[in-house]
C-alpha cells in the first residue's frame, strides 16, 4: 500500500518537475560586444546573438562566482535568457575570463643522463 501511495506522489510530481525549467533558452559562444544595456555573443556556428542585460542579471565567473566581475570581449559565456517580444533578456551569465590570474610556471630544462648511464 505504502509503495503505491509513493508512487502516486511521484507520478503527480513529474509534471510540476517538468515545466519547471520554463521557457528559458541557452546561448553558448564568445562575446563579441558588451557594453551596460546588451551582450552580443558569437556561436559556435557562427551566428551573432544579441541579449539584453538589465539590473537583475547576474553574472558568475568561473572560479570566482561571488566577484563582481564583468565579462569582457574574447571571454568564454553560457547566458540563460528567457525571450519577451522577440528579444532575449538574460537572467543569469556564466563567464570563463580569458586573462590568467597567474602565469604558468616555465618548463624545466631538459636534463642529459650522466656519462655511464644508458639513454632511455
Amino acid at each position: 500500500m505504502f509503495h503505491s501511495f509513493v508512487l502516486a506522489v511521484l507520478c503527480m510530481m513529474l509534471p510540476t518537475a517538468a515545466l519547471a525549467h520554463g521557457t528559458g533558452q541557452h546561448v553558448l559562444g564568445t562575446v563579441v560586444a558588451i557594453d551596460s544595456k546588451h551582450l552580443e555573443v558569437k556561436t559556435q556556428k557562427g551566428t551573432t546573438v544579441e541579449v539584453l542585460i538589465n539590473k537583475q542579471t547576474r553574472f558568475k565567473e568561473k572560479g570566482n562566482p561571488k566577484g563582481a566581475n564583468l565579462p569582457s570581449v574574447g571571454d568564454r559565456v553560457v547566458v540563460e535568457a528567457i525571450k519577451d517580444d522577440k528579444a532575449l533578456t538574460a537572467t543569469e551569465v556564466h563567464f570563463s575570463s580569458l586573462k590568467k590570474t597567474a602565469q604558468e610556471p616555465a618548463p624545466l630544462p631538459q636534463q642529459t643522463p650522466a656519462a655511464g648511464t644508458p639513454a632511455p
